[in-house]
């Protein structure tokens, strides 16, 4: 897969934080961006758009993270499409959580360019989406 159509979806509902989250993914080769200020414009996005993954907040108002997980896992379309939960919450309970509802991959926030990095080839790897 070609890496300039590869387009990612990155949820949070805080502007400024989607900004952060852009601006790593452009350091590492990516240029296709969609954006959405929670779960439930995120799904509206997934049926109109095509996308080839998801880095989701998981705190967020209307539909967290987690919900927009499940409800992604549930779709027979989108249910193969890797997502990466991101959170400030690092307790072991929600690794877990997250895990058992089908996330690919979970960030702690603040995370580092060569986190995010390693924590998307491994995301993207697992899928067999590694872009070009």
């Amino acid at each position: 897969m070609n890496q300039d159509n590869f387009t990612i979806l990155v949820v949070d509902d805080f502007p400024a934080m989607r900004r952060i989250v852009i601006n790593l993914l452009r350091e590492l080769g990516f240029s296709r961006f969609l954006e959405a200020e929670n779960g439930e414009r995120a799904l509206s996005i997934l049926n109109g758009q095509s996308v080839h993954a998801v880095l989701t907040d998981w705190n967020m108002p209307v539909m967290d993270g987690l919900e927009l997980l499940k409800h992604i896992r549930a779709h027979p379309i989108h249910k193969n499409l890797p997502v990466m939960l991101v959170t400030a919450e690092a307790k072991r309970d929600n690794i877990v959580v997250a895990a058992q509802a089908g996330a690919d991959s979970y960030i702690v926030k603040p995370f580092t360019g060569d986190t995010l990095q390693g924590k998307m080839a491994a995301m993207l790897a697992k899928r067999g989406l590694v872009p070009a």
